[in-house]
């Protein structure tokens, strides 16, 4: 063991090296003479599949504001709640220096500890790399900063280059996209708003979620009480600010309207969640974002919208208002080449393509169909399971008691449950195909039971839909009661069977490019969760339901697609009449990729976001015993006879 003079030797050598290190690169580090990128924003482009210009988003907003033309009490809430020792520290804060390389050095995330000094040079000179070589950087500069430049000089150049989302860069420009104002007319209370979105816009900013509303909101609360521990807002000024400042909704761009701004929506979601390009970094442009969507595909999905509920008559019929109606194409390879998302982006922001709280009903039947057919029946417990084949015979009965391996389906309030079939029809013993093809809800809910609404579940998350979005697994699960995917999710899992039982999750985005070169951009890998053989038994039992099942209407003349036997496809009504679906495919081409479509209706109570009843939309023309709501299956008809 080294005695105590040679391990006091030691220590003073390791800090007189380690001083000498910090110091040499202390005098090598310079204060760059360039600015950042914020100086030279650019537009971020949008492409069609084809290569064409489909939008351009931008550029940032940015106006300088004099550091004596914002309200000290919003200089104060930004100080507060980023920064409360500004004048009194040398830019940077040992404790929070300590706390940042200690947790970077351990491998976690980059967080608080930085100076106000710290973010305007992160801001302005270098980069948002969370590494330990630029937060060492950040440090030197921030040092040699405050000592050649004032206090306001720093506070004034943050304030004007900080990201407040919405694509702004800068106080003043802020106040603008907020609250409308200037940002010399703010007061206390809305500066302490502006100072929470510095912590990060897409988690504060109140129009994008309830979530992001409460977070404000809380938040808010907490800066202003802070000022009050600081020393900048008295008590009694405090307790004038009990109402949160609600901002105003942020404005749809004009180039957006029609379905461009949910498809520019939809691609940009797709980079954040499969890229490494921070909001903030996105926002000061030079993106190129190449989409799979196809012009032509959407312009035919919109138009066969627009002329099937043409005849819409909400001021003669309570029950044609608020019909809402969202569309997806998805093709077998995870190309999302078409959706529809509302009558115009500029009117209807929420995109009704993506929407995920919409009950899919009766096509939810392909799904119990498949699991069966994969993973069989268990009839006795503890016995083997039980091959499941498409000549499987069922009771077609209505009001059939539904069974478990232990007996009957007792619910809740001390009855048997029984099947329920459409028009209360009786079938008589049917194989499974024709149940698929003919929605003959007894058998599917059997079929579930007998393979245990687990694996259903299962087997439609693998087969494309996600994981949340499905209620209590109850008989009424197999015919989609509860379970409520986005209509892009339901064309892309239709898919799967259209892919010969391979998947790929869908897609938006082909690549992403800056100055000339490609940004990474992570793609979906392709799975195999049906064997060819169940793909193919699915496949011939929806082509049954357009031949000569609940889908015929497709292939009835006038639809444009008459003769077309190859389709395939499958209705869904949901129960109370909630929703109605279609969705279907032509066969793959040999050489081009099947694309599956789903069209789903339904209205919208847009005070409560409740959903209403579908009964009687559009008169008893479109509203039958047959087919539920024929909207859905007569859009999508005039679509596939166009687009092909």
């Amino acid at each position: 063991m080294p005695s105590l003079r040679q391990a006091s030797l030691l220590a003073l050598w390791v800090l007189v090296t380690l001083t000498a290190v910090v110091g040499v690169a202390y005098a090598r580090t310079r204060i760059p003479t360039d600015l950042n990128e914020f100086a030279t924003q650019q537009d971020n482009v949008y492409y069609w599949a084809d290569g064409t210009e489909m939008a351009r988003v931008g550029p940032v907003d940015r106006q300088a504001m004099p550091l004596d033309r914002i309200p000290t009490s919003v200089q104060w809430a930004v100080l507060a709640a980023e920064n409360a020792s500004f004048y009194s520290d040398h830019g940077v804060s040992p404790k929070g220096i300590g706390r940042a390389v200690a947790t970077m050095v351990t491998g976690g995330d980059t967080q608080g500890g930085s100076t106000i000094t710290q973010q305007y040079v992160k801001n302005v000179y270098l980069n948002q790399n969370q590494t330990l070589s630029r937060k060492i950087t950040e440090m030197f500069i921030s040092v040699k900063l405050d000592q050649k430049m004032s206090k306001r000089q720093i506070l004034d150049g943050y304030l004007n280059t900080a990201w407040f989302g919405r694509g702004t860069y800068g106080v003043q420009r802020a106040a603008k996209a907020y609250y409308g104002k200037d940002v010399s007319q703010l007061n206390a209370g809305e500066g302490a708003f502006l100072a929470t979105l510095l912590k990060g816009a897409a988690l504060y900013d109140p129009a994008i979620s309830p979530a992001n509303h409460q977070r404000a909101v809380a938040r808010w609360k907490w800066v202003l009480d802070r000022m009050v521990k600081t020393g900048q807002l008295s008590r009694a000024e405090r307790a004038a600010y009990t109402v949160f400042p609600e901002p105003k909704a942020p404005p749809k761009p004009a180039g957006l309207s029609g379905q461009t701004g949910y498809l520019v929506d939809t691609a940009r979601a797709y980079v954040s969640a499969h890229g490494d390009i921070s909001d903030a970094r996105f926002d000061l442009g030079g993106y190129q974002i190449y989409t799979t969507f196809e012009r032509p595909r959407v312009d035919a999905l919109a138009e066969a919208v627009r002329h099937e509920t043409a005849g819409l008559a909400p001021k003669a019929r309570t029950a044609d208002r608020n019909v809402r109606v969202g569309a997806a194409s998805v093709a077998t390879d995870g190309r999302i080449v078409a959706l529809y998302g509302g009558p115009d982006y500029i009117e209807q922001g929420f995109d009704d393509a993506n929407i995920a709280i919409v009950p899919v009903g009766t096509a939810y039947a392909p799904f119990v169909y498949a699991a069966g057919l994969r993973d069989g029946a268990l009839l006795t417990r503890g016995a083997p399971r039980t091959p499941v084949t498409p000549d499987s015979v069922y009771d077609g009965d209505d009001k059939v008691p539904i069974r478990t391996p232990e007996g009957p389906y007792w619910s809740r309030d001390g009855t048997i449950v029984k099947s329920r079939n459409d028009g209360g029809k009786s079938w008589g013993r049917i194989s499974l195909r024709q149940a698929v093809a003919d929605s003959v809800n007894g058998p599917i809910t059997q079929l579930g039971m007998d393979v245990g609404l687990d694996r259903v579940r299962k087997a439609s998350v693998d087969a494309g839909l996600l994981p949340r979005g499905f209620g209590e697994q109850v008989p009424a699960f197999a015919t989609g009661t509860g379970v409520t995917p986005s209509p892009i999710r339901v064309a892309s899992a239709y898919g799967t069977f259209a892919a010969a039982g391979a998947h790929t999750d869908p897609y938006s985005v082909l690549k992403v490019t800056r100055d000339g070169q490609r940004v990474d951009i992570e793609q979906p890998a392709v799975t195999h969760p049906f064997t060819p053989k169940v793909a193919g038994e699915v496949d011939d039992a929806l082509k049954d339901a357009v031949t000569g099942g609940t889908a015929r209407r497709a292939v009835r003349a006038g639809g444009g697609l008459a003769g077309r036997t190859e389709l395939a496809g499958k209705t869904g009504t949901a129960a109370g009449d909630l929703s109605a679906w279609y969705v279907g495919y032509p066969p793959r081409g040999a050489r081009a990729a099947a694309v599956a479509t789903s069209v789903a209706v339904f209205r919208l109570d847009p005070k409560t976001q409740e959903l209403l009843p579908l009964t009687g939309t559009g008169g008893p023309s479109k509203a039958t015993k047959e087919f539920g709501s024929t909207y859905p299956v007569d859009i999508w008809t005039r679509y596939v006879a166009a687009a092909g």
